[in-house]
């Protein structure tokens, strides 16, 4: 099995992000010194993925704009000497092709796979949504790859959250586990409530999934809010009799979706940049100490106020 294509839904408005992203997708935004669906396309690279569909809507052109060459920069840092500012990005485009598919309305994540169906063809494909970023030593997508080659099925990323977050989350119910971090789904439950959760294993955004989802996708009727869910035509493949498994994904796991994971990763990220990490650790030492000496003040300030009273 060989899998060697790629799609990105990039369709979102970000609105989380407002008003930074009134007139830049939120893929754009950089984690650290890259933009979030850079990052996304250099773990699909390193996991030998050489051609990707990116699904974008009407004001994402900015995407298709930074995969792209630039003559005249290059021209400008070469004599700077600084092409290394953009000798990631250079090695992303030499290794990688990209197309484009507009998803005219907002009609869900199924609709927008459903899209690139024509790019795909008969072939399992690798999904990526750039909301979810992994960071480890084996990428996150080689992981899924190499199961759905072992297991020749389609095979999902799972990661552990916490009881009160479930509600947020697919979750998958197992069917048959067999190593600690390989199941067979039995089923998926799209956002359940944390009493009636059948797992804490929560759909991470990867998948390696074989071309049957597109003729999922075309039987499903829209779901909640009118839309096209992904996970229905998933569990539509399930009932059909396909194995899917899901694998619990290894390495530091961040939801950039939301502003505050965004910061995180970019924190994290910026602390193992060999240019930068030092001064960052010194940074947040610094703000750490003073942390510690505000509390103090305002510990301090309450017990003179009790002393008085």
């Amino acid at each position: 099995m060989n899998i060697t294509k790629a799609i990105i839904p990039a369709a979102g408005l970000g609105t989380r992000f407002l008003p930074a992203t009134k007139s830049t997708p939120k893929e754009m935004l950089p984690i650290f010194n890259k933009p979030a669906i850079q990052h996304v396309v250099e773990e699909g690279v390193k996991s030998g993925i050489k051609n990707f569909t990116i699904v974008t809507s009407k004001a994402k052109k900015t995407i298709e704009d930074h995969f792209d060459l630039n003559l005249e920069l290059e021209y400008k840092l070469q004599e700077k000497k600084m092409l290394s500012y953009i000798s990631s990005l250079s090695k992303v485009l030499k290794a990688a092709s990209f197309s484009y598919v507009r998803q005219g309305e907002p009609l869900g994540l199924g609709h927008a796979i459903w899209k690139a169906r024509h790019n795909i063809g008969k072939e399992y494909v690798s999904i990526f949504l750039p909301d979810d970023i992994i960071d480890s030593n084996i990428p996150g997508m080689a992981q899924l790859i190499k199961v759905a080659t072992l297991e020749k099925c389609s095979v999902i990323a799972v990661r552990e959250v916490p009881e009160d977050q479930i509600s947020n989350y697919g979750v998958i119910q197992v069917r048959k586990q067999f190593s600690p971090n390989l199941f067979q789904i039995k089923e998926l439950v799209e956002k359940p409530n944390k009493t009636n959760a059948p797992s804490n294993l929560a759909i991470f955004g990867r998948y390696v999934l074989s071309s049957k989802i597109f003729e999922s996708l075309d039987e499903l009727k829209t779901g909640s809010n009118g839309e096209m869910q992904l996970t229905d035509a998933i569990q539509n493949m399930i009932l059909s009799g396909e194995k899917v498994f899901a694998y619990r994904i290894q390495g530091d796991k961040y939801d950039i979706g939301r502003p505050l994971g965004l910061l995180k990763a970019s924190i994290n990220f910026a602390l193992k940049h060999p240019d930068y990490r030092d001064e960052i650790k010194e940074y947040l030492l610094k703000i750490d100490k003073d942390f510690i000496i505000m509390q103090g003040q305002l510990e301090q300030l309450n017990k003179n106020k009790r002393a008085v009273l």
